[in-house]
């Protein structure tokens, strides 16, 4: 009898303690969910605030008249005033869901909603928090001047010598060629247009030719450059220039101008653009590669540097195409050889992308 009794006691203990336990959680939830609106307002107050400062900013720039700038000053305070209506409501709504159920709401596990407070990005998972991302204190650049492309080219490559038409020269056409790949900024130079823009990187160059007639390229005693016959019949003779180089165009060309509510956009794509300018820098590295056949074996030579090339390139540069897909063509001002027979200068012709 007796233990029976301690039984009951023992299992009533434990239905009092975790009933207390339950009050306590669901009064726990009640005042988390309590804080949470006093963060609405704060949330909704933070975010109005900086849409009335970008309003202001385009104000002063003359974007907009003092009328239009209270228009939209009110519609923000509107819409704010109403967020914070709507999301208080639900909040209370969770509250009174646990309040009449003492904390015993059925809820699905795992249940994950999104809200956008128009400061941040976070998930709930369950009771918990998930911030994705917050961009309070982070006001969108409001006019966007500079913008940035990756930029890769090719095509064809050869030398313009000095007496000579590109028809005499004694490189293959289709065999010399051309890559560069680099980085590249577009600045707006004007406040309200972006008709004209500077054009400004760096990019890393090879620029390749291609022998005829079992031609190679030696280098006498006194460091003049020539071309001469192999003694073997060569599969391949190419003669390689790596370069750093620093090109600045400007740029010409109409763009679509996209207007938002905190920020300005001018987009070029779609859009015709011609860039004119040059470039300068310094060349790396010069090799040359032989492939022969000598006494029945196959041969690869790779020659590298002692060519006497020019320390310092510069030359003149253009395109001009739609969006980023553009003709490309760069004349080196600079000979190749700083002693030669004859002067050369490299001229390249291909494609350019902006990416």
């Amino acid at each position: 009898m007796k233990a029976i009794t301690r039984q009951i006691l023992l299992a009533m203990f434990l239905l009092v303690g975790t009933t207390a336990l339950a009050q306590e959680d669901y009064q726990n939830k009640v005042t988390k969910l309590e804080k949470q609106k006093e963060q609405i307002t704060l949330q909704e107050k933070e975010a109005l605030k900086e849409e009335v400062k970008t309003i202001t900013t385009r104000l002063e720039r003359g974007e907009i008249t003092e009328d239009k700038a209270r228009e939209l000053k009110e519609e923000a305070a509107r819409k704010r005033a109403m967020n914070i209506e709507d999301r208080i409501a639900i909040i209370d709504n969770q509250i009174a869901l646990l309040k009449r159920n003492k904390g015993e709401v059925l809820e699905a596990k795992k249940e994950i909603s999104i809200i956008e407070d128009g400061v941040g990005l976070s998930i709930n998972v369950g009771d918990e928090a998930l911030q994705l991302f917050s961009n309070k204190g982070k006001v969108p650049v409001y006019d966007k001047r500079t913008y940035s492309d990756f930029v890769i080219a090719f095509g064809l490559n050869n030398a313009i010598i000095d007496g000579s038409s590109l028809e005499d020269s004694p490189y293959e056409i289709g065999g010399s060629r051309f890559f560069e790949i680099g980085w590249s900024w577009r600045t707006r130079v004007f406040k309200n247009s972006n008709f004209l823009r500077l054009h400004y990187g760096f990019s890393f160059q090879n620029n390749g030719l291609k022998s005829k007639n079992n031609q190679y390229f030696v280098v006498d005693e006194n460091g003049n450059v020539s071309q001469e016959e192999f003694e073997f019949d060569l599969r391949k003779s190419k003669f390689r220039m790596d370069n750093l180089v620093f090109p600045v165009y400007l740029e010409f060309g109409p763009s679509k101008r996209k207007e938002y509510a905190n920020k300005i956009r001018f987009s070029i794509e779609d859009q015709f653009r011609i860039g004119l300018g040059g470039y300068w820098g310094f060349n790396t590295s010069a090799r040359q590669k032989l492939k022969y056949t000598r006494n029945g074996q196959d041969v690869k030579d790779k020659l590298i540097g002692g060519y006497n090339t020019s320390n310092f390139v510069y030359g003149l540069s253009a395109y001009a195409g739609v969006g980023g897909v553009l003709l490309y063509i760069k004349y080196d001002l600079n000979p190749i050889f700083d002693d030669a027979v004859v002067e050369q200068r490299n001229i390249s012709l291909g494609l350019r992308f902006d990416l």
